[in-house]
């Protein structure tokens, strides 16, 4: 048997997709919901799988990239136009267009990244919160629209 816990996250985040036949490739923005599933098979010594505060140190500050930026991909011909009026808020995606499910795997990679070195935080009072490598990050699912998502992770 198995814990999970699921810990979301809203962003308001742009791309444009280069590849795309349709109005996708020409900037829009989207309302995203990022859940990020951890799971383990005991509790820690607080009863919990993990303190939630404990997620959202982790990645506050690489959700922050996203919100209110750009997406693109490095081989996008405008690429270079946008990044000369807006650079603080543009993110790149290599060789890659910036697709919700591109954008799933990498929050993924960065929060099981964290899970690995066993990251610890201290929140604004000085209060340590940790995430035990002993935790699996099940998977991260990035909500598009009210009907669309996509998710990375375990199979």
């Amino acid at each position: 048997m198995v814990y999970r816990v699921c810990k979301s996250f809203e962003v308001e985040s742009g791309h444009m997709l280069s590849k795309h036949p349709g109005r996708c490739r020409f900037p829009h923005g989207h309302s995203r919901r990022i859940d990020l599933v951890i799971a383990s098979e005991r509790l820690d010594e607080r009863d919990m799988v993990c303190d939630f505060k404990a997620l959202k140190l982790a990645v506050e500050a690489e959700l922050d990239r996203y919100d209110h930026a750009l997406a693109l991909n490095s081989a996008d011909p405008v690429l270079e136009q946008l990044c000369e009026t807006n650079r603080t808020r543009v993110v790149i995606f290599e060789n890659q267009d910036p697709t919700t499910e591109a954008l799933a795997k990498r929050i993924y990679d960065f929060v099981a990244g964290e899970i690995a070195r066993g990251s610890s935080y201290q929140d604004e009072h000085g209060n340590s919160f940790g995430l035990s490598k002993d935790l699996t990050l099940e998977r991260v699912r990035v909500t598009e629209t009210s009907s669309s998502w996509a998710e990375y992770g375990l199979a």
